[in-house]
């Protein structure tokens, strides 16, 4: 059988062929590809020198309006987040524990996922023990242990709960929250902290047994408030005639 001989292909004339047809599509997008390279450059360029301006001004800050600036002019860089933990720490040493906790929490709002939250939010918590708040502070304690249950700062937490039913003389409540403690965090600092604070408290207290009463013999006894029964007594009368005089058994009234 014939067969129609098939000439032999050219790879380089295929090229030009797919060149010519493709020609304009592959430029395109080769221009797409050099332009998102020299974007994500520049936006490198740019982050790295925002960071880095951020970074020396955070480190020139001292005062709180200092590191105000630092959070208006760079607020998306990372050492805005370490402006605040600066700023609030700033205010507490002046005592000024009411605008460290708005401080704290404009950092919290601002960034609910950072590593420092718990963190924040224990400085929160004593600032308010240190406004005499004490209610309010067992309250944020507790938010952290229970929302935070993983963190290291979750045994911190309960500790700091122990202390504060502590002061207050409620001691068995106190002994729970570390019992608890050191079984739930036996390896933590605060496990050692809260055997301490079991050591300090008072025994626990344990019920008396009652011994039952002992049982009465006498029916006169089994009556409470009878009187006992008395004895007949004796009385002796003259008989008529010189006799011997005559005994006779008188009850006693």
């Amino acid at each position: 059988m014939q067969t129609t001989p098939t000439s032999p292909t050219d790879p380089i004339l295929e090229t030009q062929v797919f060149l010519g047809r493709y020609k304009l599509p592959i430029l395109f997008g080769l221009a797409v590809i050099i332009c998102a390279a020299a974007a994500y450059a520049g936006y490198k360029v740019y982050t790295t020198n925002r960071e880095t301006k951020a970074s020396a001004m955070l480190a020139d800050a001292k005062s709180v309006s200092d590191f105000e600036k630092v959070i208006s002019q760079y607020p998306s860089a990372g050492a805005a987040s370490s402006a605040y933990i600066l700023m609030a720490t700033e205010q507490r040493e002046k005592k000024q524990y009411a605008e460290a906790n708005a401080t704290l929490e404009k950092f919290v709002n601002a960034y609910p996922k950072h590593e420092l939250v718990t963190t924040a939010k224990m400085a929160m918590a004593t600032n308010l023990d240190a406004m005499g708040k004490t209610d309010a502070a067992f309250d944020m304690y507790k938010q952290i242990g229970t929302n935070y249950a993983q963190s290291y700062n979750a045994p911190l937490a309960m500790l700091a709960e122990a202390q504060i039913l502590k002061a207050k003389g409620q001691d068995e409540e106190a002994r729970r929250f570390c019992e608890t403690l050191m079984t739930q965090y036996r390896d933590s600092y605060a496990s050692m902290e809260a055997m301490q604070i079991l050591k300090a408290l008072k025994p626990a207290a344990t019920p008396v047994p009652v011994a039952p009463a002992p049982a009465s013999s006498s029916p006169a006894a089994a009556a409470p408030g009878a009187s006992p029964a008395s004895a007949p007594v004796a009385k002796m009368s003259p008989a008529p005639g010189g006799a011997s005089p005559a005994v006779s058994a008188t009850p006693a009234p």
